[in-house]
């Protein structure tokens, strides 16, 4: 079951990468170009917030079911250990929250700026921090 929800938690995290990076887009080009905040805009978003919380799921399953999850935190000195059992989830849950806080910002306002602004910034910033705690060498 481990290989199974590895090579899922590993396979998914390119959906929810490409789907934050178009949502992320898809925000500052509305921005930029003062448009309508509309339905395919919205779907964009929420299909990218689904997306990452399933992977956030997927990944806290596959920590506590992991030999390098909890069994490793004594090992903080071996820097690839540290960032698969410290670094990589505590960074992505705070992505997940930034992500989820863009989303909930966007709704409770009536402006189109202000919502693709929320987006942008939730998104983009939680993008970043995805991108900067990806296990790299266990990817290629």
């Amino acid at each position: 079951m481990y290989h199974i929800l590895q090579k899922a938690h590993s396979g998914w995290a390119y959906l929810v990468l490409i789907l934050l990076l178009v949502a992320t887009i898809n925000a500052f080009m509305g921005k930029s170009a003062q448009r309508n905040f509309e339905p395919k805009d919205r779907k964009i978003s929420l299909f990218a917030l689904i997306a990452a919380h399933l992977q956030l799921v997927f990944g806290l399953i596959l920590y506590f079911v992991s030999p390098l999850g909890m069994a490793s935190m004594g090992q903080m000195s071996d820097a690839s250990l540290r960032l698969t059992s410290l670094e990589h989830p505590l960074i992505n849950i705070i992505a997940i929250v930034l992500i989820t806080v863009g989303w909930s910002k966007h709704k409770k306002t009536e402006d189109s700026q202000a919502k693709f602004k929320s987006i942008m910034m939730g998104y983009g910033i939680g993008l970043l921090l995805i991108l900067s705690r990806i296990p790299w060498s266990l990817w290629f």
